[in-house]
């Protein structure tokens, strides 16, 4: 963890405590304390857990970076106890506006010090132990959630077969480092919109910068849990969202112009509402990690290189291939022997089938015999819908079976620009690293500065689905920042197809 970013952590938790002194000196001189005590930050909560005889351990804790930050809330809420207030409104004001609720206790003649005597003469209803009981669940479930693991689904086929729809997954966010929500004031346990509507979960009132803490980079080939990089602009409606991204609309709407294309969804608010998301609240997508920062990712009539070397193929995932067979398809058979299921099978005359097949389905079905042949199902670039791609695939005449070279950009390295790989980088350059970036008249200008070449700031990856031909990943939307990976999938925790799919419970991700 960068020292700015400790520093930063704890100069909140030491706001937290001094903040409310200047309240608190007033209420220590009721409760015959020293008032001087209240402005030394964490003492003044020590001499809080004297006078309320609770554990003073929970000073300590204070320290600890973040939770200290629910655990000074829970040391003021007792203290006002000593001056008789009990309620939940009370309680909730102790905790969330101490700084001038304080003032008002220490200041008011009619309320006064009853100690812990007092204190403990009081005794919640029932309502009040569920409510309390409640709290605490939500405040550690949110620290849970946010620092140590959280749970998944996956929703799509995009990593069949490795993992299957309806896979409920554990994603571990120490993996690579526990990441500071950019938007901290939300509703709990709700991503990016209120179930059942389209309105926001969340506020961007506050906003906090990229902080990651005990950070470590994503590895090659890990199946990795990232917010969708190119979901910050959403056309907000049932089946658009990140299935059809909104860029791709206004590369349709302007026929590969992106700009008319924009230019007619503005003009068109009610048929295209849009929302805009900060990193953290765009969609959640799962792929495997193919290129890291600084690689070279080429791919060859559908074969993966990374850095001019073949990368290995992961054993359950699935490609679509040309099949040649002896007869009739049994469907009955298809989905018994290889798993395949019927419905993806697309029949090119009657003896030739496409069909989507781990490795291990190839070698299975040769040695059967049951297809006299079976070759990799090769997309041309003037077989796909030009649209879902940015330009310069469109340009380089690159599909997803025969893409690149292309290269992941790396923290602290230095590219020359040029045409060719500004259209490239551009994205990267403008929006996830925040700066006014655009070429005019064969210049390029960073915040209103002419550059010839660009040093970026994050490390970057490249992601891809399992399901190679089923997949909206990189090869359409580009790279994936730092500042967007959210965890690593680590466990499948529970499996459900018309009934639990037993055989994965309590499986690791591979």
């Amino acid at each position: 963890m960068p020292l700015s970013h400790v520093l930063t952590v704890y100069l909140i938790s030491f706001l937290l405590v001094f903040l409310p002194s200047f309240g608190l000196a007033k209420m220590f001189r009721k409760a015959g304390v020293a008032t001087w005590k209240a402005y030394v930050p964490f003492y003044n909560t020590w001499v809080m857990q004297e006078l309320a005889q609770r554990p003073r351990h929970w000073v300590l804790w204070q320290f600890i970076p973040v939770v200290g930050w629910f655990i000074t809330p829970g040391i003021f809420i007792e203290f006002v106890k000593l001056f008789g207030r009990f309620t939940l409104g009370q309680h909730v004001l102790a905790a969330l506006a101490a700084p001038f609720y304080f003032p008002y206790l220490g200041y008011s003649p009619q309320v006064r010090y009853i100690g812990p005597e007092g204190a403990r003469l009081y005794k919640k209803p029932s309502w009040r132990e569920w409510v309390d009981a409640a709290i605490f669940a939500i405040v550690a479930a949110t620290l849970i959630r946010t620092f140590i693991f959280e749970a998944y689904t996956i929703p799509s086929g995009s990593m069949e077969r490795s993992l299957l729809i309806n896979d409920f997954l554990f994603v571990s966010k120490f993996s690579y480092g526990p990441r500071i929500p950019n938007t901290p004031l939300s509703i709990p346990f709700v991503h990016n919109y209120i179930p059942g509507t389209h309105s926001k979960s969340y506020t961007t009132a506050v906003e906090l910068p990229y902080i990651r803490w005990f950070s470590s980079p994503v590895k090659r080939g890990d199946v990795v849990v990232f917010n969708f990089p190119a979901g910050d602009t959403v056309i907000n409606l049932d089946g658009y969202q990140s299935a059809i991204p909104y860029y791709q609309v206004i590369r349709e709407q302007g026929r590969g112009d992106e700009n008319a294309g924009r230019n007619f969804v503005l003009d068109n608010p009610e048929q295209f509402p849009l929302a805009i998301h900060p990193p953290d609240k765009t969609d959640n997508y799962i792929k495997r990690c193919i290129g890291v920062a600084g690689d070279t990712i080429a791919i060859l009539n559908g074969m993966v290189y990374v850095n001019g070397h073949l990368s290995a193929t992961p054993p359950q995932s699935q490609t679509d291939y040309r099949v040649q067979v002896r007869g009739p398809l049994n469907a009955d058979s298809l989905q018994y022997r290889y798993g395949i299921n019927p419905q993806s099978v697309q029949s090119l005359d009657p003896n030739n089938y496409v069909m989507p097949l781990t490795p291990g389905n190839v070698e299975q079905m040769k040695k059967n015999g049951d297809a006299t042949a079976v070759v990799p199902y090769i997309i041309e670039p003037s077989t796909q819908s030009d649209y879902s791609f940015p330009a310069y695939v469109i340009e380089n005449k690159w599909s997803v079976d025969n893409y690149g070279p292309i290269w992941v950009p790396k923290k602290g390295a230095q590219v020359p620009l040029n045409p060719h790989n500004y259209a490239i980088y551009e994205r990267a350059i403008r929006v996830y690293e925040h700066n006014d970036f655009y070429m005019k008249e064969g210049k390029y200008f960073l915040n209103g500065k002419e550059v010839t070449s660009y040093t970026f700031q994050m490390d970057y990856y490249w992601m891809m689905g399992d399901n190679r031909h089923q997949s909206q990943d990189s090869r359409y939307w580009g790279f994936v920042p730092e500042d967007h990976v959210v965890g690593k999938a680590w466990l499948i925790w529970f499996s459900w197809d018309k009934g639990p799919r037993w055989n994965r419970l309590f499986r690791t991700v591979k």
